[in-house]
């Protein structure tokens, strides 16, 4: 199939990209396209105008930030998949990355189409999820932040204004201490998930767990955070069966039924999504004192 019929606009900059939102009705920006293009040929989006953000280039690039890792929402999935900077300090993101789509679509995929398209089964918004990221949303009005938790506003629908565009990703830095582990569950690699999980995990000195983090994807209609059983692994004695025997909230989540699969099978799969995900972190981390050695 062939998309509808549109206008194309090709802004160099981002006051110029902020302004055609601004003044045209029924508009889409263009970021990687790989969930837009498609979504025109099937005739399953309508609009009268398309901006193209790929030579904006104010919107990319990935930098350290004080405490966080700051990257462009048109920063390219494969960039981010070989940066060295999103090696050594976001390792979650790094993981997660090797099971988005497949390098052609890495080529052009950018994080902020990722996020902004808010698919609940892709990997990047459960890896921001996790991670507590702030995003910077601008227009012709201002700037605003606002956290990932607070991003979605529904199924695939994002808290953003029509004449809004996500501009940058701000992701906290966890300890170099921490534990991070990706895992999903596709029934072919490149596939959605049904589901996955994100788990970062730090421990004190005397290798109990200090903090925990832990996101699911795929089971719900955004990126769900398993806020239960992150407070009742903190403190805790860090073995196998902790992470396991809490692990077993996901049990009672309240998970989509679909023809992808039904919720009971999504709430087995959380479970042991969660707690292999928090397996591999904990094997990752390292205690404070020897991290520090």
């Amino acid at each position: 199939m062939k998309p509808p019929r549109f206008s194309y606009h090709d802004p160099e900059s981002l006051p110029e990209a902020l302004a055609l939102l601004s003044s045209l009705d029924n508009v889409r920006p263009l970021a990687g396209g790989q969930s837009l293009m498609p979504m025109l040929n099937m005739r399953f989006v309508f609009p009268d105008h398309v901006v193209d953000l790929n030579r904006v280039r104010e919107l990319a690039g990935i930098v350290l930030d004080g405490d966080a890792l700051s990257v462009g929402a048109m920063t390219r999935q494969r960039d981010l998949e070989f940066s060295d900077l999103v090696a050594k300090h976001c390792p979650l993101m790094a993981g997660a990355l090797t099971l988005v789509g497949h390098r052609q679509t890495r080529n052009r995929g950018t994080i902020g189409g990722s996020l902004c398209h808010l698919d609940p089964a892709a990997e990047l918004p459960c890896v921001a999820a996790a991670m507590d990221a702030t995003l910077e949303i601008a227009s012709t009005r201002g700037t605003r932040e606002i956290a990932f938790a607070d991003f979605p506003a529904g199924y695939m629908t994002p808290a953003l204004e029509p004449d809004e565009l996500l501009t940058r990703v701000r992701l906290p830095l966890w300890p170099e201490s921490h534990g991070a582990a990706f895992v999903e569950y596709a029934r072919r690699h490149g596939d959605f998930a049904i589901v996955s999980a994100a788990a970062l995990l730090t421990l004190d000195d005397a290798g109990r767990i200090a903090r925990v983090s832990l996101a699911l994807g795929g089971v719900g209609v955004a990126p769900l955070r398993m806020s239960d059983i992150e407070t009742t692994l903190a403190g805790q004695k860090a073995s196998a069966g902790a992470l396991r025997d809490a692990a077993e909230a996901c049990r009672t989540i309240e998970a989509a039924d679909d023809v992808h699969a039904p919720a009971s099978y999504r709430r087995h799969l959380a479970t042991v999504m969660a707690r292999r995900a928090l397996e591999r972190a904990l094997e990752r981390a390292r205690p404070r004192r020897a991290a520090a050695a």
